[in-house]
């Protein structure tokens, strides 16, 4: 008798799994993205409660370009997140603003453009913060739980494992927590940045930045376009398929959504997607299948032009020379 693994036979089950919560045209658009909402946000064991905000500014810097000020404010009781944001020194009205999260990586200096360990490299376009005032805009570097400053290991390599399984014994999701880190900093933002454009937010990041880019702009409405790279693909073809960090995971989640049902959250604001040709841990073919699904939701919203795919000749990283120029489209119009 032919046996199977455990993981072949759990990725037989997800494959006979129809998400209960796909859109079927059965009820009008914005009543399906109300329960949708509501169902996401409980798998992620979100909300949290608010706290006091606790800001404090603890540095301001003036470069030539732009102005640094490094500041923290309190997310949850408890928990402060380091944040740095900078302002283009020639701005002379508010500007748009990018929130710019780091993937699996040493931690948010990377989004700066600067080395902080031995042995360090910047590669694959993941200065985004640099890029972004490029592209005439504010930028806001987060430092993302357990990575970097905020839990990372010793050396700044990230450490997840502990903190993803201690949170779902309590029904909490790291996407969760990052993804409330990512909700509070923009109040933050509203109350003590006016140089920034708080009806312009352009939510961006690569890989693990990715993926609450992604999770935020499905559940917080002020993130006005959104901008995941390497992270967008089937639940199947991607983070069941292989080995991917315990952050990734959010229980039951593929009974109720895959991934282009999950971007129906998002339209009709912009959406522009980035993934690499060559990616070997977000399919391309799974990328182009989640699109395909995801256009369908952006049609249902009257939208279909809001959506993009754009595909760098490359692996695992980001492409700031192709996918810039779509986002600017649609920030600029």
């Amino acid at each position: 008798m032919a046996h199977t693994t455990p993981h072949e036979h759990n990725i037989a089950l997800i494959k006979n799994i129809a998400p209960s919560f796909g859109y079927n045209g059965g009820e009008p658009f914005v009543e399906w993205q109300n329960r949708a909402l509501i169902k996401l946000n409980e798998l992620l064991g979100l909300p949290f409660a608010k706290c006091e905000e606790s800001f404090e500014i603890e540095s301001e810097t003036k470069h030539r370009e732009f102005t640094e000020i490094r500041f923290s404010f309190q997310s949850e009781p408890g928990y402060y997140v380091p944040c740095h944001f900078l302002v283009p020194s020639k701005a002379d009205k508010p500007l748009p603003l990018v929130i710019c999260l780091q993937g699996h990586s040493k931690g948010m200096h990377k989004s700066l453009g600067r080395i902080k360990y031995p042995g360090e490299t910047i590669d694959g376009d993941r200065d985004f913060a640099v890029r972004a005032l490029k592209e005439g805009y504010c930028a806001l570097a987060i430092e993302q739980r357990c990575f970097g400053e905020c839990g990372g290991l010793e050396n700044g390599d990230p450490n997840c494992f502990k903190s993803s399984m201690a949170a779902l014994l309590i029904g909490r999701t790291i996407i969760g927590e990052r993804v409330w880190d990512v909700q509070r900093a923009i109040d933050t933002i509203e109350r003590h940045f006016p140089q920034a454009d708080a009806k312009k937010i352009i939510c961006m990041g690569n890989s693990g930045g990715g993926t609450t880019t992604f999770f935020a702009a499905c559940v917080e409405p002020r993130i006005n376009f959104a901008m995941p790279s390497c992270y967008f693909c089937t639940f199947d073809d991607s983070i069941a398929a292989m080995h991917h960090c315990a952050c990734n995971y959010v229980p039951k989640i593929r009974n109720y959504f895959d991934m282009g049902d999950m971007a129906g959250l998002i339209a009709p604001r912009p959406l522009v997607i980035v993934a690499g040709k060559n990616d070997d841990i977000f399919p391309i073919h799974g990328v182009e299948k989640a699109f395909a699904s995801a256009h369908g939701y952006y049609s249902a919203a009257g939208r279909e032009d809001n959506i993009k795919l754009v595909i760098g000749d490359g692996g695992h990283r980001f492409y700031a020379d192709d996918a810039w120029p779509v986002m600017n489209c649609f920030v600029k119009e």
